[in-house]
Parts: C-alpha cells; structure tokens; sequence
C-alpha cells in the first residue's frame, strides 16, 4: 500500500519568495508539451482530450483525497463510463461548477488589478514531458513576475467557504502542485472568491518531495484505467454513485464466498457495524425523546455544550394524491411514468 501523503499546512500573508531567474524556464509554459488546442475543441472532443490523462483538476480524486470525488468515479470517467458527462455552463445555474466558470475571468481580473501581475489564459491541455498521463489546464499564466508563474482562480459559496478558513484546501494543493509538476515551474498563487465578496490570494511553492508522491500514487491510478480494471471503493457517496452506475442491474444469479475467508470477513464487519448503528438509532432516539418531552411547549433549550430547538415548520400545500385518483383517475393516467428502480443492498442473517 503506498504511504499516506503528505499536505503541508500553507501559510498565508506571508512574505513573498522570490525565485530566481536562472530556475525560469525559457519557454512558454514550462517543461510542457501543449497536447492540444481548446480553442476549436467541442465537447465531445474536449472530452476525448481529457480521457487520455489526469488532468489537473483530476489529482486530487486520483489519489484518494477529493471530497467530491472517488477514484471509482474518475476510473469510469477515464475509461469512458461517465456518469455526468454534461456540459457544466449548460447545467442548473445554481451548480458551484456554472458559477465557478462564469467567475472565473473576474476572479482572473481582480487578481491581476490587486497585485499588479499580467495574466493570460492559457487555452491549451499541457502534457507532461516524461509522465504523458499528467495533464493539465492552467486557468492563466502570469506573465512578467519572477516570483509566480501560475495563477488558480477559485470561488467558494455558502457552503464551500468552510474549507478555506485554514488555508487552501488540500484537493486544491494537489491540483497546483500537479499544475508544477506538468509544467516544471516553481511557484503559483491561488485567489479565491470566498462568498461573492471577498478575495483571498494564497502563494504554494513547487514542494518536489509532495509532487514525488503524488507521480507515484497518480502512476498507480493511471494503471487502473490502462487494465481497465476498477479501482477499490471508498466510503463516499461519490463511489456509492459510480457502483450504482457501474452495476445497474442484477444476473439474478448467486454468487458463493463461504470458502473466500477475505470476504465473509468483511460480510461479518458489515453485520456488526448494522448492528452497531441499529443501536445507536435506538439510543438516540431515546435520547431525544427525553428531551422533547423536558422542553414540553418551549422552542429551545440551551445546555452547557450548545442548544436545541424544537419549533413548528411552515405549513406547506401539497396535492391529495389519493384523493385525485380516486376522484379523477383518467387524467391521472395520462401524466404516470415509469420510475426506473435501482438496486437495493439488504443484510440477511444466517
């Protein structure tokens, strides 16, 4: 099993690292090759173009460590089993994705305007020179600054903003640092637009012994997707997701693992975890019913380590079902469709 990666905690405000001059590569972009041209590409072949590699948005989610998602669902995107293959401007406009695309150039702007940097777009896919699985998308370069190369535009909603309160985000650390590598450039800032007001610059510096790790767990993924074989799932409903798109349907055949000792044991796990949380249901429900019943008609209670409230929700209009089709059974008949039904995991004792 390969060692656990190192993160680094990033520092912020602190003071600028200049790199020198003779480490700058002469070329545009670095060490990379651009692979191809975004510009013409359409969907479908920008989507071609992002099979043939982890690109940087992809590092994270390669080695484990993405909070959205696991390594079984990259697997199936790389191997062409996408389970959302959409196009994310055409998408709901309250997705993170949309509104990250769509901010991105103002993000760029601001950057650009608080710390007096040029920035370009860079509008190709970079490879690689010795690793061409690693891909990778730069949002802008910086242009003549000796002390940053690259430029990560981000923004953080309501809900995302949590996961910058110390700093960058350890996804994102990984995707910078797969932008280094792919590039061999030294230095990049990330700017953040945290809930659609604040602006936050952080600096990552190339770290060569985290970028190691992540070539050889990366390495490892990629080797997957060559033997087309599926990685191991995770926890995640990222994964619970690709396993219900993997295996949509059953054989209804058995399949016989009482002589495969690896599995019974981890059928055995899966009991007792069961019955772990039927317990613990059951505790707190008897927990939270004798709180309920203490607070009686009061709508909040404050204890030593927080508080509870317990009020009515707002009433809300909803159609009798029942009653319609009872009373109106042919319009009802017009509008029915068929759901599709998915596969359920159930525990049955011996």
């Amino acid at each position: 099993m390969a060692t656990p990666m190192r993160i680094p905690p990033v520092e912020t405000g602190r003071p600028i690292k200049r790199v020198p001059q003779s480490q700058h590569r002469n070329r545009r972009h670095g060490q990379a090759h651009r692979l191809a041209d975004t510009r013409p590409l359409d969907r479908a072949s920008w989507l071609s173009v992002r099979q043939s590699g982890i690109g940087s948005s992809d590092a994270a989610a390669a080695v484990g460590l993405n909070p959205y998602k696991s390594r079984l669902e990259l697997w199936m995107e790389n191997t062409g089993r996408g389970i959302e293959t959409e196009d994310p401007l055409a998408s709901a406009s309250d997705s993170p994705i949309y509104w990250g695309t769509v901010l991105e150039p103002i993000v760029a702007a601001y950057y650009a305007k608080r710390t007096g940097h040029q920035v370009r777009r860079v509008n190709a896919v970079l490879q690689h020179p010795e690793h061409p699985w690693m891909l990778a998308n730069l949002d802008r370069e910086v242009r003549g600054a000796d002390e940053v190369q690259v430029l990560e535009c981000k923004t953080a909603g309501i809900n995302g903003a949590k996961l910058w309160r110390d700093g960058v985000p350890e996804y994102v650390q990984l995707q910078v640092m797969h932008q280094l590598a792919v590039t061999g450039l030294q230095v990049a800032d990330v700017a953040v637009l945290v809930g659609g007001q604040e602006l936050r610059i952080f600096r990552l510096d190339r770290d060569d012994e985290l970028i190691e790790q992540l070539i050889t767990l990366e390495r490892e993924f990629w080797q997957f997707v060559e033997e087309n074989t599926p990685p191991p799932a995770d926890e995640s409903d990222s994964a619970d997701r690709a396993l219900r798109a993997l295996y949509p349907k059953d054989n209804h055949e058995t399949l016989d693992f009482t002589e495969d000792s690896e599995r019974s044991d981890q059928f055995v796990q899966l009991q007792e975890v069961r019955s772990a949380l039927d317990q613990a249901k059951k505790n707190e429900a008897r927990l939270k019913h004798h709180l309920q019943q203490a607070m009686g008609e009061y709508g909040e209670a404050v204890f030593r380590t927080g508080r509870l409230t317990w009020k009515k929700s707002t009433d809300t209009r909803v159609v009798d079902l029942n009653r319609l089709k009872a009373e109106q059974p042919d319009p009802v008949q017009q509008y029915l469709t068929i759901k599709p039904g998915s596969r359920r995991l159930l525990v049955h004792q011996s």
